[in-house]
This record gives C-alpha cells, sequence and structure tokens, in this order.
C-alpha cells in the first residue's frame, strides 16, 4: 500500500508534508510527485500508467490550487480511489477555486476533503477495510481522541 501525493506546484510541498506526517504515523508509506497537468501533461500520462499497472493497494492525494486539472484527470484515468485536498491561501481564494475540486464531470470520481490531516485520515481509512493492522491503530486513535473530550 501506498499513498502517492501528486503536486500542481512545487510551491505547496509545506502543505503536502502534513499529509505525510499522519499517513507516517500510521505506517503508510507515501511520496510527493511534481507534475501538473496544465504544465506537463506527458509526465501525468505516465505517473498515472505508472499507477495502474501497481499491484498494491494505492490511494492518490492531489495537492491543486487555482484550476485543479490535475485531480479531474487522475481520477478519470485511474484505476485508484483519488482525493483533492486543495490548499487555499485566503478566503478570497476558497470562493473562487472551490469549483474546479467539486464539480466534475460524470464518471470522475473525484473526492474533496478540504483538511490535510482528514485527507490523510481517509486514505489509511480505505486501506483499513482491508488491513485488520490499521483498523487496529484507526481505533486506538478514536478512543484516545473521545477521552480527551
Amino acid at each position: 500500500m501506498r499513498v502517492p501525493i501528486i503536486l500542481g506546484s512545487k510551491t505547496d510541498t509545506e502543505y503536502a508534508q502534513k499529509i505525510v506526517d499522519v499517513l507516517t504515523e500510521f505506517g503508510v508509506p507515501s511520496e510527493i510527485i511534481v507534475a501538473s497537468a496544465h504544465k506537463v501533461p506527458e509526465k501525468v500520462v505516465t505517473i498515472v500508467e505508472e499507477l495502474n499497472n501497481a499491484s498494491e493497494p494505492i490511494v492518490i492525494i492531489t495537492v491543486v490550487g487555482m484550476s485543479n486539472g490535475l485531480g479531474g484527470v487522475l481520477a478519470g484515468t485511474s484505476i485508484h480511489p483519488v482525493i483533492s485536498c486543495p490548499p487555499f491561501k485566503d478566503m478570497d481564494d476558497y470562493l473562487v477555486n472551490i469549483h474546479s475540486n467539486l464539480q466534475m464531470p460524470s464518471d470522475v470520481p473525484l473526492l474533496t476533503v478540504l483538511n490535510p490531516k482528514n485527507a490523510a485520515l481517509c486514505a489509511v481509512r480505505i486501506f483499513a477495510e482491508g488491513d485488520a493492522k490499521l483498523r487496529t491503530k484507526l481505533e486506538e486513535r478514536r478512543k484516545k481522541i473521545q477521552a480527551s473530550y
């Protein structure tokens, strides 16, 4: 199992690291890849082909602001779940750009999660459906959080 975190720009690396940190906590391998669907579409096609040929379970997370072509391209061409976790600079950026993450054509199942920690936890939960150890770790985390309230 692994989570490729695909960024539209290197400037989003710090944001993506928040996702990596949570995945690391659960022992889920991840990698950060920079590949803009607008600027290097051929690289994105190569990445999708490699991921589609992998035999291990994969959940893809995209980190793209502005016009999220990357999330849609990956969700439309990948056989794996794709979670979009857009990094908005401020409320104006959010209001202008959220729709490029939410409005996808039919047969392009892109999930959108705004909080990077939650995006990572979604990926972990998807893997936990078939992994008892991850399921136990999630249950332990849930109990710990509930006990703190």
